[in-house]
């Protein structure tokens, strides 16, 4: 059969198959030599000897490192308007490493009950007015097209500490916190050394309850690599005056010519610009 890994304990599995039901699995040898299981991973399984085997893990669509999480359809990034600060720098850092995953990013911005200041404000029309799904929530006001946005698709949540990913989750699936707490008690003394990665059920989705990216990591990336996971960048990719261009000080730069045009938001530009000059920085360093 075709499952999905949605837990891991130490070397225990556990499989969602695909009528909806969780089984325990054991690993074949051979396949622990050929890669390390993740969560997320689709597997082909049989029932052996009154127990299920993993036989082959399929390949991946993608895969996180941190949390070490495959097949992933989108990622959440969880962003407070207040008490954490909104923050557009660290919004854009983590969309840039979604999109360069092959993910999804969504933003959900947290505490609109606590109010907006107009600066706050305009940046996140400018995240509604371009390419990426913004969701906006507070006490009491959950916005009902988020379950919409979990349903049938695997996500992980990402974003600032203290901006209330733990109350979105619990929220939408009451059952999230007790299951938690559940496996925290089972893991006992040993849940800092066991490792623990586990996807769950929440609004007809899979959610992994991982922190999300634990390390803004940019050293894999290159220049082309960047722009390319500028979602705002897309339309005026290639239409640049040289191919090499990296919409810094060249001449005829259809990104920058956006920019000033007021298609591509500034600080978007601004906070890419920050990050390319690390990338080239890293590259001269090692020359």
């Amino acid at each position: 059969m075709i499952a999905r890994i949605v837990r891991i304990v130490s070397k225990h599995y556990q499989l969602l198959c695909e009528d909806g039901r969780r089984v325990d699995a054991g690993l074949m040898g051979k396949v622990r030599l050929q890669t390390r299981p993740c969560t997320g991973d689709l597997v082909e399984a049989d029932y052996v000897q009154n127990q299920y085997v993993i036989q082959k893990i399929l390949p991946r669509r993608n895969h996180l490192i941190r949390p070490f999480v495959a097949n992933v359809d989108q990622a959440l990034i969880v962003m407070s308007v207040k008490d954490p600060d909104f923050s557009p720098a660290l919004i854009d850092r983590l969309s840039f490493l979604i999109v360069n995953a092959g993910i999804t990013p969504l933003l959900c911005v947290t505490k609109t009950d606590l109010g907006i200041d107009e600066e706050t404000e305009a940046r996140i029309r400018e995240y509604e007015a371009g390419p990426m799904h913004v969701i906006r929530t507070g006490a009491g006001t959950l916005d009902p097209s988020l379950a919409g946005v979990l349903k049938d698709k695997v996500t992980v949540l990402t974003g600032q500490s203290g901006a209330g990913k733990s109350t979105l989750l619990n929220t939408l699936e009451p059952s999230f916190r007790l299951a938690t707490q559940e496996i925290s008690k089972a893991l006992g003394r040993g849940k800092h050394t066991t490792r623990h990665n586990e996807l769950h059920p929440v609004a007809g989705g899979l959610v992994c309850d991982t922190p999300g990216f634990s390390s803004l990591d940019f050293s894999h990336m290159s220049v082309t690599d960047l722009a390319e996971s500028v979602q705002e960048f897309a339309p005026y990719l290639g239409q640049c005056r040289f191919n090499d261009c990296v919409h810094q000080n060249e001449p005829g730069c259809a990104v920058k010519q956006a920019v000033s045009d007021g298609h591509v938001p500034m600080i978007r530009y601004q906070n890419y610009l920050q990050i390319l000059k690390m990338i080239q920085e890293r590259k001269e360093k090692y020359l």
